[in-house]
Order: structure tokens, then sequence, then C-alpha cells
């Protein structure tokens, strides 16, 4: 008999994800709702949607870093095959730091400002490491170079404070870098940065991951980022997956409206006039029965089972997912160069 096929699992799987916290009137709420997805080894995954779409608490979710009052409900999430939801704060820490390193939204408020950078950074290689401190010393000033840091062992003794915006980035980014992980988590990695600095900081990741052959997932607002970075993309809105599939695919022809509308502001500087999504996304404990965005969407007006009935995330043709009842009608907003032609 011929030896039976032996797959490897995703290096990240996510199925049915529910996060939950208890309401005012003592209701259970719905934050993260039913999403799932998968990350291979080296793989870059973009995470896009508005403020408050849950892209975030998602990986919060993932990591075991869930702020009080919330919980994961149902769902699994694998890590290497090995559900990890459940798992003691001592078990998740073998994982997250070692293998999975994240980098957070505001540096400020990862980095401690009474500690000085390098101190903190040895910190966190001597947590996972058996190593000296004199060792880990020496590791924290060549992580520091890697990502740009110039003389390095002198700019290690300084507070948080006296490096500018885009060097405390930089030091997140050594941080998450320290133990060598096989997925780094970039948490709107450029936020509050200008155009210039966006540009170094996200160089710096791209070549960090690139020397550690790691997968990396990139939350961001920014559609145009996330193309720039990520060969797959998943649109987030409130809670929800809506669309997933290949950056060109969600360029070229998105299917959902929600993806569409990002697209078309993204796209605005081609037009005389900016484009935003009519209205607001809604509070998680208003959701509509039906599709979220129906409020929002032009499709949706007049068609009662976008209201009452909530549509499933299905394949279409294109390859992609999307969760829209008219997935058919949706149209690439704006001709669009195809992703990586020049011109």
């Amino acid at each position: 008999m011929p030896a039976e096929m032996i797959t490897t699992p995703p290096l990240l799987e996510v199925q049915g994800l529910v996060v939950t916290t208890t309401g005012p009137d003592g209701e259970t709420v719905r934050l993260i709702d039913d999403v799932s997805f998968t990350v291979d080894d080296g793989e870059v995954v973009g995470i896009v949607g508005e403020s408050g779409s849950g892209k975030s608490l998602t990986m919060l979710a993932v990591m075991g870093l869930l702020p009080y009052g919330l919980e994961v409900a149902s769902g699994s999430i694998r890590w290497r095959g090995k559900d990890i939801v459940g798992l003691r704060e001592q078990q998740l820490r073998q994982i997250r730091g070692r293998d999975i390193g994240m980098i957070f939204q505001d540096p400020m408020t990862a980095l401690n400002p009474l500690r000085r950078i390098g101190s903190q950074l040895a910190e966190a290689i001597r947590l996972h490491q058996k190593v000296s401190r004199a060792e880990a010393r020496t590791r924290v000033h060549g992580l520091l170079a890697r990502v740009g840091v110039k003389d390095a062992a002198t700019r290690a003794r300084a507070y948080p404070h006296e490096w500018s915006g885009g060097m405390r980035q930089r030091a997140v980014i050594a941080m998450a870098m320290a133990n060598d992980p096989a997925l780094l988590i970039a948490d709107e990695p450029t936020t509050a940065l200008d155009v210039t600095v966006q540009a170094q900081v996200m160089m710096t990741l791209e070549q960090a991951r690139a020397e550690l052959s790691s997968a990396l997932i990139l939350i961001t607002h920014d559609l145009g980022l996330a193309a720039q970075n990520a060969s797959r993309m998943l649109i987030m809105y409130s809670g929800r997956i809506v669309e997933a599939g290949s950056t060109r695919d969600i360029f070229l022809s998105p299917t959902h409206p929600y993806t569409q509308g990002l697209l078309r502001s993204q796209l605005t500087a081609r037009d005389e006039r900016a484009y935003a999504i009519p209205g607001n996304p809604p509070s998680p404990r208003s959701r509509p029965s039906g599709c979220a965005f129906a409020p929002r969407c032009e499709l949706a007006r007049g068609r009662s089972i976008c209201v009452e009935v909530r549509p499933r995330l299905e394949t279409r043709p294109n390859g992609s997912r999307s969760a829209c009842h008219f997935a058919d009608e949706v149209r690439s907003p704006l001709p669009v160069a195809p992703i990586g032609s020049e011109g």
C-alpha cells in the first residue's frame, strides 16, 4: 500500500473565532463574530478595515492578550496544529514573544518610559533564552543595528522619550525580532508617522521579516499599504471577515461593496472630488440581523434579503471569498493598473 501523505498544518489557523463581552444590561455582545483564516510559513497577509472593525482585537485574541472583560467564547486558534485557546498563562508565554512577535500600534505604550531601551530588549531575550546579561546586551546591539539604529551601543542606553517616533518604532520591531519568531504581527506600524518615516519603517519591517523568513500579519486601515506588502488580504467589517483573497484579485475585481468603497477612497487622488463611504459602522450591540454593511450599501437599497439574512463567506469565480448576496454586481471602482506593473 502506498504510504499516506503527511500534510503540514498551517502556521496559524483560526476557525470560527468568537470574542464576547457583557453589555451594560447583562447581555452578551459579540465583538468578533465567526472569524476564520489561515497563515502559512513565510506568508504576508494584510488585515484591512476601518477603525473598530476588529482587526487588532482578533490578533490580541491570538496572542492571549484580550483586555479584562473580554473572552474567547468559541472557536479555535491553532498554532502549528495545536489549539492554544485556554492554555495557562505560563504556557502562552512559551509561544508569545518567542514563536510570535507583536509590533504594537503605539511604541510609547509598548515601551516602559522608566527603563532604558536596551534593558527592555535584553529582558525580552532573557525571558526566552538562557544567556548571560553580557550576551543579551551584545544581541541587543546587533538587533538595533539590524533595524537601522546607528551607534547602537550608545543609543541603547537612552530612554524611550529620547528617541523620535520612527526610532521608537524600530525599537519595537527589534523587540519583536528578538527571539527569531516564525510569525510577526504588525498592528498599524506606521500610524502617526510622516510619509518618509513610514516608508523607512516598512522597509525595516520587510528586511526583518526576510532575514527571519517569518510570516507577517499586517494590520492596517490603508489598502495601499497592504497592497505594497501583502500577497493576500482579509477585509474586516464590524467584527467579521467580509472578503478574502489575493491582493491582485481584491484590487482588480472586488466582490464586496465595502471593499469597493475602501478602494474608491484610496483612488480619489485621480478624481477631483474625494470619496468617503457614507454613514458609520454599527455598534456591536446594534448590528443588523442581516448584513452589517447593509445600512451603508447602495446595492442593499430596497432589498430585504440584505437586512434580514446574514450573507455567508462564499468562494467566487475569481477564487476570492465574499460575504455579499449580490457579489456578482460589484464592479471595480476605477481602472487600476495590475499590481506590480509599471507606469
